[in-house]
């Protein structure tokens, strides 16, 4: 990475709001709603810890993820909901055309001018995930989401996992974990609309225990997150 760096962050998950002309879908008081699939809770307050550290633009949607998945493709059988799936063509489009679009393109439209004058993108898209998921429990604190396929991605995680347990012993850090970082999802799409020499597309998995610790904890464990990107970038820089 010689060229110049630019850092976005995105949280595609951020809440779970329902815009009012879609309330009468949810019913009231709905549990689905309030838990891990109907967003990533603690994923806005560790990205907006992110964008500030690193002093990078800040994309991010509150909107529940059961109205319409930001993170999947736009023909991926999970981007609508159960509570959606079955609304009339005409209705999808227009969820598409008033959430998942604008977000979509608006984030594309800032890495391809970045791009265009020659820098590298690192786009770093932060989301949580549950410790406990069907009766398993979830062994690591944080993950590195990449396409192993490539090099500049491989190399940044395994130099980011490094540092951070360096900084952070106890810190359980493990790459394509709990989910695969080359499987459907908006850094994937944005690999197809990037070379690899222009984009790096990471996305950081926090566990939701940690989300949950006192803020001074979490405050210290976002400072670190962002020291060790800080110094992971630097070194790639002058590889």
């Amino acid at each position: 990475m010689k060229t110049r760096v630019c850092i976005v962050v995105s949280c595609e998950h951020g809440g779970n709001r329902v815009p009012p002309v879609y309330r009468h879908l949810f019913p009231p008081g709905d549990r689905l709603l309030a838990s891990h699939r109907g967003w990533d809770p603690g994923a806005l307050v560790f990205a907006r810890a992110l964008a500030r550290g690193l002093d990078a633009r800040l994309f991010h949607a509150t909107t529940t993820r059961l109205l319409i998945d930001l993170n999947r493709s736009p023909h991926h059988a999970a981007l609508f909901s159960p509570y959606t799936r079955r609304l009339d063509d005409g209705e999808k489009q227009r969820i598409m055309a008033r959430y998942y679009i604008p977000y979509r393109r608006a984030l594309e439209a800032y890495i391809a001018r970045h791009c265009r004058a020659g820098r590298t993108v690192l786009h770093l898209s932060a989301h949580t995930f549950c410790p406990r998921l069907g009766g398993t429990v979830r062994q690591a604190d944080l993950g590195l989401l990449y396409d192993p396929r490539r090099r500049r991605e491989r190399s940044l995680c395994r130099n980011l996992k490094q540092i951070l347990q360096a900084s952070r012993p106890g810190l359980k850090v493990r790459r394509n974990y709990p989910y695969r970082g080359a499987a459907d999802g908006l850094t994937n799409w944005l690999r197809h609309c990037f070379k690899a020499q222009q984009y790096l597309g990471i996305e950081l998995e926090l566990n939701q225990r940690l989300t949950r610790a006192a803020p001074a904890q979490q405050r210290s464990l976002h400072r670190a997150i962002v020291a060790s990107l800080q110094a992971a970038v630097h070194n790639q820089k002058h590889n």
